[in-house]
């Protein structure tokens, strides 16, 4: 088991900030919604199916599912990333958020809600599928913490249901690692140093902002898909499918992008 002070101190610390999302503002919003088109369609899920959004961060994935017709609970361990999302529903409700690309169809708000949940433990619900998106797992100390966070997820699958992990292919990650560079977003120049050490992908993001300075640490296991194989046995889950970019293509440890793995509950 690891250090829980040590792990909630770098949730904190930098996942809480309003300058996490500064960095990563110019996320694909288009590509998102088309992976969630894409995804649920070749999970053949049913128009009023139950999803699971582990580690939903501010939520965009979770109202692009709703608006698809699923009902959706987006759980996530930062409270001000809940806070922000529940915030959005609000802005919905009263008229005051233009979606635009974020989908088609209307919000649901009755089929949709957000809380703060610590993803090593299981959600008290059951549900159709569980997608956990976004290279948002492995940031932990302890590998224990990623099987215990997979057996959660069994735990939180209805008979038959299905888990979606999006990890990131560590493999070309690393050999494509670039050591430094910089990024500007809102006047801010962020200045990131990446290295891998001790199985980690580390990521130091020094700023200053209003005449101080900071500095934020990003850590990452660099996890493959063998040890990804390991936890499904481990917890008796079996992998059903792997794919290597949000276009569903096939998975090619050289070339992908992402790790995209579908997995169910081993037969008995």
């Amino acid at each position: 088991m690891s250090d829980r002070k040590d792990e909630i101190t770098w949730y904190a610390s930098w996942f809480d900030t309003p300058y996490y999302h500064i960095l990563y503002r110019d996320r694909d919003y288009l590509e998102a919604g088309q992976f969630m088109k894409s995804l649920t369609a070749r999970l053949e899920l049913e128009p009023n199916a139950q999803i699971l959004d582990l580690a939903c961060g501010r939520g965009r994935h979770s109202i692009f599912l709703n608006r698809l017709g699923y009902e959706v609970t987006g759980v996530d361990l930062s409270e001000s990333s809940i806070a922000f999302a529940k915030a959005k529903l609000k802005h919905i409700k009263s008229g005051n958020l233009e979606l635009g690309e974020l989908g088609t169809g209307p919000v649901n708000l009755d089929r949709i809600q957000f809380a703060v949940h610590n993803m090593t433990e299981t959600y008290p619900a059951k549900f159709d599928a569980v997608f956990n998106l976004f290279t948002s797992f492995g940031y932990f100390d302890d590998s224990e913490d990623n099987l215990r966070t997979i057996k959660a997820i069994k735990l939180s699958l209805k008979p038959g249901a299905c888990g979606v992990i999006d990890f990131f292919n560590v493999k070309k990650v690393i050999e494509n690692l670039v050591p430094y560079n910089e990024k500007t977003e809102k006047g801010i120049t962020f200045e990131q140093n990446r290295r891998l050490e001790d199985g980690y992908i580390f990521k130091d993001i020094n700023f200053k902002d209003d005449g101080n300075r900071y500095h934020f640490t990003e850590r990452v296991q660099a996890l493959t898909l063998a040890d990804f194989q390991k936890y499904f046995k481990a917890a008796g889950l079996e992998l059903e499918q792997v794919y290597g970019s949000y276009q569903l293509e096939d998975f090619d440890e050289k070339t992908s992008d992402r790790l995209i793995m579908i997995f169910k509950s081993a037969t008995e």
